[in-house]
C-alpha cells in the first residue's frame, strides 16, 4: 500500500492544509506514532514512510532496503504503516472538529489546545461531545422554554431557596415551579453527562475495577441446547483480565439470546467523585441536593450505560485484533507447511451418498485421471466389495506414492478404507489427512472453472486435496483465506480487518518464497510484490504466447508491466534452468554487479553455486571491503546466503506433514497413551492435534509444558509435529484431552 503526503503537511507560515488536518510538523507525526510502535526508532519509522511515499511496497522494503530501514521485518513494517494510518485518521478527526465548533463560533483558546493536544479518538470526542449536534432531548426543549439562566444560577450555588428563584419562570409553557426545577434537572444532567473530564475518570475507574457479568436469560437453556454456553450461566470476572476467546464467546451468546451481559463497578466511589467535584465546597447550599440528583440521574442515564457500552465495544475490538493475529499466524504457518516435492498424489475426498471422489496428479500437479468409489454405506453392498479394488488399480495402474485424504464427511471412515486397502499391496503407499477447508469454495470459484471446465465442482476438489499435499502455498491462494478454518470465532471478526490481516500474510508468505516464473499460476503471482491481477494475467499470457521464461528481463517486455512494477517484483520471481544462474536466487537485478564482485572475490564461477566446496570460499569472504555507495553489508549478507543456496525453499525447513499407514480410533486410546500429531490449529488456550482418530484432541495451555503457557503460539505452530500423551478420552461427548508432558515413571 502506497502512503500519499505522509507528513501532515504545514505551509512555509505553519499554517493547517485544507487537505492534511490539524498542524503537525513531521517530528511530531512520528512521536505520535510511537505509542503503537515498540523497538522502532524515529529514524527507522522515517525511512519506511519515505520508502512508502515512493511507491514501494513492504515485501520489497523488508527484503532489498535493510539498509534504509535497520532491517525491519515485513510485521514491522506494517505496524509503522498502522500507526501512521492511526494518526492521520486521529489529526483528520480533530480538524473536522474544530472545524465544526469554530462555525457554531464556540472554539475558545483553551479548547483548541486541548484538541490539538489531544492523542486519542477519544479524547476527541469527548471534548466534542457539548458541541455536537443532538436530537431533540428534555434538555434542549426546556433550554428552548429559557430555562438556560436558571440551571446556570443553580451553579452557582446561591444561599437562597431554590423555588422562590424558580417562580421567575414560570410561563405558559412551563406552568409552574415543579415544571422549572425539572427543565433544569434535565439541563443539568446532560451538561454533567458531557464533562470530558469526568466522562474520563469514569472509563477509567470502569476500566481499573468493573467486573463483567453474565447471566443465562429466562429462556436461555432451552435455546442452548448442547450447552455450549454453560460456562458462562453465572460468570463474572475483571474487565482487565477477561481473555479474548471469553469476550467473543459471551458476545456470541448474548447475540444467540442465550446470555445477559453487564459491566458492574461500584457506584457509590463514582457518585463520590461526582460529589467531590461539582459540588466541592458547597455542601451546605440549598443548591447541593438538587445538583446531586443531577449528577446521579447523569450517570444513570447518560454516563454509566454510555460508559459500559464503550467498555463493550472496546473489548470486543480488542478480542477481534487479537484474535486476528491468531488467524493470521495460523494462516501463514498453514501456508508455509513443507511441500511433498516429485511424487504423484492421489487426492481423496470423501463423502457417504455421493461417493468418494478421487483426482491423480504427477510429480507437476499435473491432472492426470479422476473416479468416484463407493466404500461406504448407504451404497450397495456391490459397489461397497467393488471399492477396493478400483483403488488398487489406480494405484498401481498410475505408480501413486501418496494419498491426500480429506478430513470432511466421512474422512475417518475412509481413512480406515485407505489403511486396509494399502497392507495388501506389495509396494509401501502412504497417506495423510489434509486440511480440506476451503476445497469447495476452490472448486466453484471461476479459478477452478478455467483450470478444469470439463470436471464436475467436486472432481475439482479432489485436485485440490492433492495438489495441498504437494505444494499448500500454491494452491491455498487460489481460494479465501478466510474459509480454511484456522482461527478462533473468525466469522465473528470485522471483516474488513480479517480481509487486510489474510492479505498482508499470504503476501508475506509468497513473498518469503518466493515463486517460478515458469510454473506460477495467476494466482500466485498477483500475490507478488508489485504485480496486479491484470499484469500477473499478462506474464502467465506472454508465457503461453512465447514459451518458458529463460530470462528475468523478458519480463520487461509484459505489457503494463512498468518500470516500478518490474522493480518490485523481479527479485521474487525465479527461474529455474535460465540463461543467468542469478535468475534463480532471491538477488535483486540491481545487485547483480555486487554478486558477481562477490563470486570473484571468493574465486567462483556460476557452477559452484550450491556445491559444499562454493559454500566454504563465501563463508571465508570478508563483506566489509565490498561494501559500495549502492550496497551495504546487510544487502552483502543476504546476497552470499542466496548463491550458497540457490533456488532455495524456505519451507524446507519446516516440519514434513505426517506420514500414516494404519489407522487408529477413540476405543484404542487410553490414558497415559504416547502419540505423534499435527497441529491443525492454535488458539487461546491451548491447540488442537490431530493424532489419527475421528476428532481432534486439545492440548490446553496448562499441558504444555511443566509450567502454565500464557501464549500457546509460543510453543506449537500450525503444521508442527508434536509428541502427545493421553490425558483422558471422554466417548460420549467425543472429546479428547491432550498433554505435551510425558507422564511421571512411577
Amino acid at each position: 500500500m502506497c502512503l500519499v503526503g505522509w507528513v501532515v503537511k504545514i505551509d512555509s507560515l505553519g499554517r493547517r492544509l485544507p487537505e492534511s488536518g490539524a498542524t503537525m510538523t513531521e517530528n511530531q507525526t512520528i512521536q505520535l506514532m510511537q505509542q503503537d510502535l515498540t523497538g522502532i526508532t524515529d529514524r527507522q519509522v522515517a525511512a519506511v514512510l519515505d520508502l512508502m511515499q515512493d511507491g514501494n511496497t513492504v515485501p520489497f522494503i523488508a527484503r532489498y532496503r535493510k539498509e534504509r530501514t535497520g532491517s525491519l521485518d515485513e510485521v514491522q513494517i506494517q505496524a509503522v504503516e498502522a500507526a501512521y494510518q492511526r494518526v492521520t485518521a486521529l489529526q483528520d478527526r480533530k480538524a473536522a472538529v474544530i472545524k465544526s465548533i469554530t462555525e457554531l463560533g464556540q472554539l475558545t483558546p483553551a479548547l483548541e489546545k486541548q484538541l490539538t493536544a489531544a492523542q486519542t479518538l477519544q479524547v476527541v470526542e469527548d471534548l466534542y461531545l457539548p458541541y455536537k449536534q443532538k436530537r431533540q432531548t428534555k434538555a434542549t426543549v426546556a433550554r428552548a422554554q429559557g430555562l438556560a439562566p436558571f440551571a446556570h444560577w443553580v451553579l452557582r450555588f446561591p444561599t437562597t431557596a431554590l423555588e422562590a428563584e424558580a417562580k421567575r419562570y414560570v410561563n405558559k409553557e412551563v406552568p409552574d415551579v415543579a415544571a422549572v426545577l425539572a427543565g433544569a434537572h434535565e439541563i443539568l444532567a446532560e451538561q454533567f453527562s458531557e464533562l470530558a473530564a469526568v466522562r474520563n475518570w469514569v472509563r477509567s475507574y470502569t476500566g481499573r475495577t468493573g467486573q463483567l457479568r453474565v447471566t443465562v436469560r429466562p429462556k436461555g437453556e432451552a435455546l442452548d441446547e448442547l450447552g455450549v454456553y454453560q460456562q458462562f450461566y453465572a460468570f463474572e470476572a475483571p474487565l482487565k483480565r477477561l481473555s479474548a476467546t471469553r469476550i467473543l464467546a459471551i458476545n456470541r451468546g448474548e447475540k444467540a439470546k442465550i446470555l445477559s451481559v453487564k459491566v458492574a463497578v461500584d457506584q457509590a466511589v463514582i457518585l463520590n467523585y461526582c460529589h467531590f467535584r461539582l459540588i466541592g465546597q458547597h455542601p451546605t447550599s440549598p443548591a447541593a441536593a438538587f445538583i446531586e440528583a443531577a449528577y446521579a440521574d447523569a450517570y444513570k442515564r447518560f454516563i454509566g450505560p454510555a460508559i459500559e457500552r464503550e467498555w463493550r465495544a472496546a473489548l470486543t475490538e480488542q478480542a477481534a485484533a487479537q484474535s486476528i493475529q491468531v488467524f493470521g499466524q495460523n494462516l501463514y504457518h498453514l501456508l508455509m507447511q513443507a511441500p511433498i516435492k516429485g511424487k504423484v498424489v492421489m487426492g481423496f475426498d470423501p463423502a457417504y451418498r455421493t461417493g468418494c471422489k478421487l483426482a491423480i496428479v504427477d510429480e507437476n500437479g499435473k491432472f492426470l485421471e479422476k473416479a468416484v468409489i463407493y466404500p461406504h454405506k448407504p451404497a450397495p453392498e456391490a459397489k461397497r466389495r467393488a471399492a477396493a479394488g478400483e483403488l488398487k488399480a489406480l494405484l498401481l495402474a498410475y505408480h501413486v506414492e501418496m494419498i491426500a485424504i480429506g478430513n470432511g464427511t466421512a474422512s475417518r471412515e475412509s481413512e480406515q478404507f485407505v489403511a486396509t486397502v494399502l497392507k495388501e499391496l506389495p509396494q509401501d503407499i502412504f497417506y495423510v489427512i489434509v486440511n480440506e477447508a476451503g476445497a469447495s469454495v476452490y472448486s466453484a470459484s471461476p479459478i477452478a472453472r478455467d483450470e478444469f471446465p470439463d470436471l464436475h465442482v467436486e472432481q475439482r476438489s479432489a485436485i485440490s486435496i492433492a495438489r495441498r499435499l504437494q505444494d499448500p502455498l500454491a494452491e491455498l491462494v487460489k481460494i479465501d483465506p478466510e474459509s480454511v478454518g484456522v482461527g478462533q470465532y473468525q466469522h465473528d471478526l470485522p471483516a474488513k480487518a480479517l480481509a487486510d490481516e489474510v492479505d498482508a500474510v499470504v503476501e508475506r508468505a509468497v513473498n518469503r518464497v518466493g515463486v517460478n516464473l515458469n510454473t506460477a499460476s495467476v494466482p500466485l503471482l498477483e500475490r507478488i510484490s508489485g504485480l496486479t491481477k491484470t499484469t500477473a494475467a499478462n506474464i502467465v499470457a506472454y508465457r503461453d504466447e512465447n514459451g518458458r521464461y529463460t530470462s528475468r528481463a523478458q519480463l520487461k517486455k509484459v505489457p503494463r508491466l512498468g518500470p516500478k512494477a518490474f522493480e518490485q517484483s523481479v527479485g521474487f520471481l525465479r527461474i529455474v534452468g535460465g540463461k543467468q544462474p542469478l535468475d534463480n536466487t532471491d538477488i535483486h537485478p540491481e545487485s547483480y554487479p555486487a554478486a558477481l564482485t562477490l563470486l570473484a572475490a571468493a574465486d567462483l564461477k556460476a557452477s559452484d553455486l550450491g556445491t559444499v566446496t562454493g559454500t566454504a570460499k563465501l563463508q571465508a569472504v570478508a563483506l566489509a571491503p565490498l561494501i559500495s555507495a549502492t550496497t551495504g553489508l546487510e544487502t552483502l549478507k543476504d546476497i552470499a546466503a542466496s548463491l550458497a543456496h540457490p533456488g532455495r525453499d524456505l519451507r524446507d525447513g519446516m516440519p514434513t506433514p505426517l506420514l500414516r499407514q494404519d489407522v487408529l480410533t477413540m476405543a484404542d486410546l487410553v490414558p497415559g497413551m504416547k502419540l505423534q500429531g499435527t497441529v491443525r490449529n492454535v488458539v487461546d488456550f491451548g491447540a488442537f492435534v490431530d493424532i489419527g482418530v475421528k476428532h481432534d484432541g486439545l492440548v490446553h495451555a496448562s499441558h504444555m509444558g511443566p509450567k502454565f503457557v500464557r501464549d500457546p503460539k509460543t510453543v506449537v505452530a500450525v503444521g508442527d509435529i508434536v509428541d502427545v500423551w493421553i490425558e483422558s478420552v471422554d466417548l460420549k461427548r467425543e472429546r479428547i484431552a491432550l498433554t505435551m508432558v510425558a507422564p511421571r515413571v512411577k
